[in-house]
């Protein structure tokens, strides 16, 4: 019997751990509509869960009031910690919440901002104090594990990434089997499921949000490209083949659905002399006791992408938010969020 278990993101939350987006070296000229695109994700989820958000100081704690207010958010939804951290992918730094006997363990993997790439010093200690805030136990465990780089049905399985989770710069001393043996340890799986890489764009190495999710114990959704010539075609068209194979705990193969990956969306970085591909995808959905949250690209798959996945929610409201402000820091609606299971 496991002592721990990692819930779906589906099934009901306690709340939802956020930080607002702060940071100039992130959103860079977007920074401003980066934030308000935030406070509509903000009032959405607000509607049916706490909401627990990380600012740097007393003065943004000011400002997120000031704008959640003028949005009428449900402001007895929301508490805002001064909580400083790097940046704002808050899915990544946070800890785990995992189930243990009825109570919600924090589990708090390691963090080196995706191999080393970025500052990480205030979102190694934001991760202590959150997991302190809301009072839940922590547990320590020595092994680098973003929240964004796996997904779980819930039921056993767990679907990660070889680009990520096995890259020399997360766990350099450990071996494949190493880190299924600590995935299923803690987040009380049976069975790790392997794609190959991520998208364009993806500074992460390849998070698995960004491309494949559980959607129900059963079924998976996949972005796939149907240009043969754009550099995600090969890719995703190999984790579409490996999706077929795979099957549950009990042997049993999933429904796979495919998700279109938006048109490419491009940002002129101040450092960069030439516009850069950003990881845009649908795949990096939220789901709230209420809402799922969609990023929008303001292009022709939009209306698609919100019809296929509302199918696959009966049970919830499909929203799409226009993300493009967010993207621009390489993270979607997902990235900023982590859900705690009640």
């Amino acid at each position: 019997m496991k002592r721990y278990r990692l819930p779906a993101e589906w099934e009901k939350h306690r709340g939802t751990i956020t930080t607002y987006p702060q940071a100039y070296e992130t959103f860079f000229d977007r920074l401003e509509e980066a934030k308000d695109t935030f406070i509509q994700m903000v009032k959405l989820i607000a509607e049916g869960e706490k909401v627990y958000i990380n600012v740097d100081n007393e003065k943004t704690k000011g400002e997120v009031e000031e704008k959640l207010r003028a949005v009428d958010a449900n402001r007895k939804n929301i508490r805002i910690f001064i909580n400083p951290t790097n940046d704002a992918w808050c899915r990544d730094y946070c800890p785990i919440f995992v189930r243990e006997n009825g109570k919600i363990v924090a589990l708090k993997f390691r963090f080196n901002a995706w191999g080393e790439k970025y500052p990480y010093e205030k979102d190694q200690k934001a991760r202590e104090v959150i997991s302190r805030l809301l009072g839940i136990e922590k547990v320590d465990i020595d092994m680098v594990l973003e929240g964004g780089s796996i997904d779980t049905n819930g039921n056993g399985c767990l679907i990660t990434t070889e680009s990520c989770l096995l890259n020399p710069n997360r766990n350099p001393g450990m071996t494949k089997d190493d880190i299924e043996d600590v995935l299923k340890k803690y987040l009380g799986v049976e069975k790790i499921l392997w794609l190959g890489s991520g998208i364009v764009g993806d500074d992460t190495d390849g998070h698995v949000d960004d491309i494949t999710r559980f959607v129900s114990e059963d079924t998976i959704v996949t972005v796939i490209e149907k240009d043969r010539n754009d550099p995600n075609y090969q890719p995703l068209m190999e984790n579409f083949e490996r999706l077929k194979l795979f099957t549950d705990i009990n042997g049993k193969p999933f429904r796979v659905v495919t998700l279109p990956m938006p048109e490419p969306v491009y940002y002129q970085y101040p450092t960069s002399d030439k516009p850069e591909r950003l990881p845009a995808s649908y795949a990096n959905f939220y789901i709230t006791n209420k809402y799922v949250i969609v990023p929008l690209f303001n292009c022709r798959y939009d209306e698609q992408a919100i019809e296929i996945l509302q199918k696959l929610f009966p049970d919830r409201k499909v929203v799409g938010l226009y993300a493009y402000d967010i993207i621009v820091g390489l993270g979607g609606f997902h990235c900023l969020t982590m859900q705690v299971p009640e």
